[in-house]
């Protein structure tokens, strides 16, 4: 211990610890791969909110690679204090993807895309303008307590601060597990079993990363409860344990449940405001019912009015519009490589059912259905592709 500059010269920035430089050149490799990892599955699953979780992984990256500069130029105190604020903030970026994956979630699994009162997509936001408020408040207290050459007041008052933000941290995650019970209640009754299945990979997930952040928040206030003399500080150990390899671990599991494998395609996405604006805020729906129409070919023409034969008085009536979507419907091409032959849709008389009639080409393999009913506003495309799914029906040999 004798021979580590950065524990015996006077100008060390270290307080009584000898560093070890080979753990940071590990979280820092380790976390650039996580890093990577989140990029490419961003680019792939075509999610761009997945930009949060990968700017948490670069903030990780970013932290080890100034540790290792500060190891080296014990003496730099810019080093010093810019490895030690990311360590303290990284975690924050964790919180908010969580945040926001599970927003989409009760878009895409429940009927009423909503939560209580809280729509989808404003359930989201009110969560992350909360983990920002937290993260403003940690982020004051770390700048005031890093570095070494500062008074012992401020650092303490630093500490406290970032304590505070960090106890609002885990207020905010308390509230959010109970909504998230919620939810998970309200999905197995809104969501098909398969649908249930997949989605409870994804909140277990979530549930599996704010166990981790919260065991981090708990180490973090008992090592700064009385400031740099309760010892944790100067165990580097401590610090690996019970913040650099849980964090690790809370990126390496969206990498492993991705939320764009679990919830893929641009029909999964929350609708922009003008969609929501044309149908009405009220009238949205989520997923589960397919109200709001997605993703849907652009080249839709309005067929001319077929000739109907002559019905007895027992058929039904059926409306004279019928809507043709010729080849293209976008996510089946895609995602799933199925070519559409012919869509029709119509009314049974006057305020009746719709009907949709659905022929797919998949080499030789045919699948027609007339049993999908539509609700008001409903996708066509949504309305089939929820009704394969329920039915366990198979087309061209793989279900959609």
């Amino acid at each position: 211990m004798g021979g580590c500059p950065a524990l015996t010269d006077p100008s060390t920035e270290w307080p009584g610890l000898c560093p070890n430089s080979g753990a940071a050149y590990l979280f820092a490799i380790l976390f650039g791969l996580t890093l990577t990892a989140h990029i490419v599955q961003a680019i792939i699953y075509r999610k761009g909110y997945s930009w949060v979780i990968a700017m948490g992984a670069l903030w990780q990256t970013a932290c080890y690679v100034f540790r290792s500069l500060s190891i080296k130029y014990f003496a730099n105190e810019t080093y010093y204090a810019v490895w030690f604020i990311l360590m303290l903030l990284a975690p924050l970026w964790t919180n908010a993807y969580v945040y926001m994956v599970l927003g989409r979630m009760v878009y895409n699994f429940t009927s009423s895309a909503k939560i209580l009162r809280f729509k989808a997509w404003r359930f989201g936001l009110y969560f992350v303008l909360l983990d920002i408020f937290a993260f403003i408040v940690q982020a004051l207290g770390a700048s005031m307590a890093s570095g070494n050459n500062i008074p012992q007041s401020q650092i303490f008052r630093g500490l406290h601060i970032y304590m505070g933000g960090v106890g609002l941290q885990q207020f905010f995650i308390c509230c959010f597990v109970g909504l998230a019970i919620r939810f998970q209640r309200q999905m197995k009754r809104d969501a098909p079993v398969t649908d249930q299945r997949r989605a409870l990979r994804m909140l277990y997930t979530l549930y599996a990363v704010l166990g981790l952040i919260t065991v981090r928040i708990i180490f973090r206030l008992v090592e700064y409860s009385k400031g740099y003399s309760s010892g944790i500080p100067v165990h580097e150990a401590y610090q690996y344990i019970f913040d650099s390899t849980l964090m690790l671990i809370a990126l390496v599991l969206f990498n492993i449940v991705h939320p764009g494998q679990i919830m893929p395609g641009k029909e999964s996405d929350f609708p922009s405001r003008k969609q929501r604006k044309a149908i009405g805020k009220e009238n949205v729906r989520g997923r589960m019912t397919g109200d709001l129409p997605l993703y849907e070919p652009s080249n839709v023409q309005i067929a001319e009015p077929a000739p109907q034969a002559e019905k007895s008085p027992t058929d039904p009536k059926i409306d004279e519009t019928t809507v043709t979507y010729p080849f293209g419907a976008e996510w089946l091409q895609e995602e799933h490589e199925f070519n559409i032959v012919v869509v029709q849709e119509g009314v049974n008389g006057a305020g009746g059912k719709p009907w949709v009639k659905i022929v797919l080409a998949q080499g030789t393999v045919d699948y027609e259905t007339t049993d999908i009913h539509l609700g008001r506003d409903m996708s066509l495309f949504a309305a089939f592709k929820r009704h394969i799914n329920s039915t366990g029906a198979r087309v061209g040999g793989s279900s959609i």
